[in-house]
Formats: structure tokens, sequence, C-alpha cells
């Protein structure tokens, strides 16, 4: 018997495959082009303040770190907050052109010494 040779092959499942590749990689580039996916971040809306007797951070656009108005290090930051009841509450007011890192570091910081009155403060809404 003989056997009959391909003479065409059948490119319509490679072109399918191929375009489907293609519109993963066209829609994840625009992610990997602009560095991430844009956000709008939210605001609060007014609320009524209570006057916390706790502790305050404050994290200026350098990433420099306040405790109470004391200028700390996150190592030194770590140690003061070691010494604090962790039932006092914490608000933490950071720069909004502030790195997220070192926003995570501090969040993290607190987390891991077990506060948990912990509270942003943000702008309210105009």
């Amino acid at each position: 018997m003989d056997e009959k040779e391909f003479s065409v092959i059948n490119v319509i499942p490679f072109i399918d495959i191929m375009l489907v590749l293609l519109t993963i990689v066209l829609t994840t580039s625009t992610f990997i082009a602009r560095g991430a996916i844009p956000l709008e971040l939210p605001k609060s809306s007014p609320t009524r303040t209570e006057s916390l007797k706790g502790h305050t951070i404050e994290i200026d656009k350098s990433g420099k770190m306040f405790l109470n108005g004391r200028l700390l290090s996150l190592i030194d930051l770590n140690k003061e907050l070691c010494r604090v009841d962790r039932s006092s509450p914490v608000l933490i007011r950071a720069d909004r052109e502030l790195v997220l890192q070192t926003f995570v570091d501090v969040m993290d910081s607190v987390k891991g010494l077990g506060f948990r009155k912990v509270s942003l403060q943000t702008e309210s809404r105009s």
C-alpha cells in the first residue's frame, strides 16, 4: 500500500493559537509598560474624629519617620513601639507621595508587634 504524502499543512489551528497568544501579550504589555494598574485612591468621607490618647507615627515624603514628633529610624521605631502598651491606639499619618514600601514596612512593624487599634489619617473629600 502506498502512503500518501501531505502536500498541504492545515494552519488554521496554528493561527487561532497565535491570535490568542497575541491577545494575551498585548493586554499584559500595557500593565508592564506603565508599571502598575491605574488606580484612583479612595478618599474618606468626613467623620467625627475623636481625640486619640495614643501614639502618632508620621512619615514624610522623603521617608523620615517620626514617633510623637521625634525622628527615628525603622529599627528605633520598633524598639520604641516594643515599650508601648499594645492596647493603646496608633495613628499613622503618611505623605501621599511617599514610596509605598516605606509605608508597608511601618505597617508590617506595627502589625508584627501586635497593635490592634491602628488607624490611618486621610484627607476628607471636598
